[in-house]
């Protein structure tokens, strides 16, 4: 499956359903749908719409990598009739080096690690009335980094970092312009200038992941009548607080066995065992930035593509775009990955379709009657 609508007939044949939608559209699906031996496309594409599968991404954080714990997991993933279909470690080195944490947090660390200031959207006016100092006078004389850059001009880890931005904080020198996006007036270390420096916490959080550290994932999908993804984060995974989470549930589990897994300090809030994904759209996201898959690996991609979402959009929503329409009125933009939370896929799936074309188009092929 990953071909567009618009590129089907109006009516397919059993071969055209078979080469169009592969093993997610079987002979007896296609007898049961057709008349006189074809079936529209609109019939075809709804039956598909409607049985994309729940499909996550599950990782064991480092502090909690252990043996112990990956052996735990995957039986509680199994009972939960979860399908495990791959699971491994990625190494630290390689988390660094193709910056996989810096792409998970992406709302975040874009200002941290991947973008340059001069390439980030900072409100000139906010900063300027907050600073008491012009943006553009700080871009030309070179006096702002962001965090990963201020690590090297400084010479410091991200331990050090970490310090140097919690002090600036009480002094009043850290603006926020919007969710995850902060800019602190830094001073640098003895000898070494004051900078302006974006999002320098991350370069702590960053750390947990690089280094020696790895993380141990599990890709798995399911039948959303076996369990819903709310089901899925609430009751089996688990709150983001563990202390808040039922005790036979995964995250309150590791807490509770904590010493008996093998880790060296208790579970809190962010170092809480485990990560799951959000929403269908973030599993999707997740699998192509962990495990390099691309959109019509995944089921999920290839709905997306099939109704009529292109590359580039999907990429923006991969990366929780700010986007119209995502808002809580259905109408403003807000964050997609928040308007898609907890949802199956086939409620996420249709959800994306109302926010990306509105209401069913006349003349225009859809999905969801």
């Amino acid at each position: 499956m990953g071909a567009s609508a618009s590129t089907l007939p109006d009516n397919l044949t059993k071969d055209q359903a078979s080469v169009a939608f592969g093993d997610g559209f079987s002979p007896e699906t296609f007898d049961s749908l057709a008349t006189d031996g074809v079936i529209t496309k609109s019939a075809a594409i709804d039956y598909m719409n409607s049985s994309v599968k729940n499909s996550a991404f599950v990782f064991i954080k480092p502090h909690a990598n252990t043996k112990e714990a990956q052996a735990y997991v995957k039986s509680a993933l199994i009972e939960a009739k979860l399908n495990v279909l791959a699971e491994g470690e990625i190494m630290g080195s390689e988390i660094d080096s193709k910056k996989l944490i810096d792409q998970h947090y992406y709302a975040i660390a874009s200002k941290a690690t991947i973008l340059k200031p001069a390439d980030l959207p900072v409100p000139a006016d906010k900063f300027e009335e907050f600073f008491k100092e012009s943006w553009a006078t700080i871009l030309a004389e070179d006096r702002t980094v962001n965090a990963m850059d201020a690590c090297e001009r400084w010479s410091v880890n991200s331990q050090e970092l970490e310090v140097l931005w919690r002090a600036c904080e009480p002094a009043g020198k850290v603006v926020k312009f919007g969710g995850g996006f902060y800019c602190g007036l830094v001073d640098g270390p003895e000898g070494k200038p004051p900078l302006y420096v974006f999002n320098a916490f991350f370069m702590s959080m960053r750390s947990k992941f690089v280094g020696d550290n790895s993380i141990y994932y599990f890709s798995v999908d399911w039948d959303p009548k076996d369990l819903s993804w709310s089901d899925f984060r609430n009751t089996l995974l688990g709150p983001t607080d563990p202390n808040d989470a039922p005790e036979n549930s995964i995250r309150g589990t590791i807490l509770k066995k904590y010493e008996e897994f093998g880790l060296k300090s208790q579970p809190n809030k962010g170092d809480n065992g485990v990560h799951a994904s959000a929403s269908p759209l973030e599993g999707l996201s997740e699998k192509m930035n962990w495990l390099g898959k691309s959109t019509t690996d995944e089921p999920f991609g290839s709905a997306l593509v099939m109704n009529g979402f292109d590359e580039t959009t999907i990429k923006d929503y991969c990366v929780d775009a700010l986007t119209e329409g995502a808002g809580d009125d259905g109408v403003k933009s807000g964050s997609i990955f928040d308007a898609l939370e907890d949802m199956d896929a086939s409620e996420c799936l249709k959800k994306c379709v109302m926010v990306k074309f509105g209401e069913k188009e006349e003349g225009r092929f859809s999905v969801f009657k």
